[in-house]
């Protein structure tokens, strides 16, 4: 019997103008696939933490997962919102995730925002400004993993330097590229199969 894997998130989850297998959940599934099936994914672009919130709600969850992995909190910074708010709510996400994940805390991977500000979409915006509001916001997201003792992957580094190249975005100039979720997925696959070889 293969895991079952929940992906919790927004556009960078679902995967905004690519392939649906080239999507991070799923190009993880694919390079686990003796082991983890097709991701169930709850994932909509433009979500905030209180919409993927209420999407849970809606969704009427009444499993639980051997994996789960939740990536939010970019359009909380887009539109403005405040850490303090942020923090908040997904706190509350996160623990959600946990009880999906029959309260197995090591079974649930938060990973970090994207710094959209690096991309050619962001152009003529304040990009140092966007870095230092997504920044704060991973550092939330980093201290709340490490709170309720799950994993925290940092994406965002490497999606930095790939931010203003074509192969490794998608036609919106905006949204990453399969390369780049790619890049995510092996980084999850690797943390996934740690838990699982030991």
């Amino acid at each position: 019997m293969k895991y079952l894997y929940l992906a919790l998130g927004d556009s960078y989850t679902i995967g905004e103008q690519v392939l649906p297998e080239e999507n991070f959940p799923n190009q993880t599934a694919l390079l686990l696939k003796d082991t983890i099936a097709t991701p169930e994914i709850i994932a909509t672009t433009g979500w905030t933490t209180d919409e993927l919130n209420a999407a849970i709600d809606a969704a009427n969850i009444s499993t639980t997962y051997d994996i789960v992995s939740l990536l939010i909190g970019v359009n909380n910074q887009y539109r403005g919102r405040t850490v303090e708010n942020f923090e908040m709510e997904f706190e509350r996400l996160l623990q959600r995730a946990i009880q999906f994940a029959d309260n197995k805390t090591n079974h649930v991977f938060v990973l970090s925002i994207p710094d959209w500000g690096v991309t050619p979409f962001a152009e003529g915006r304040d990009n140092k400004k966007i870095a230092a509001e997504i920044d704060a916001y991973n550092n939330v997201c980093r201290l709340t993993a490490e709170k309720f003792n799950t994993h925290y992957i940092d994406i965002t580094a490497s999606q930095r330097e790939d931010g203003n190249k074509d192969e490794f975005l998608a036609e919106d100039k905006l949204h990453p590229s399969g390369k780049e979720y790619a890049k995510w997925a092996t980084k999850l696959a690797t943390a996934i199969k740690n838990v699982y070889d030991k």
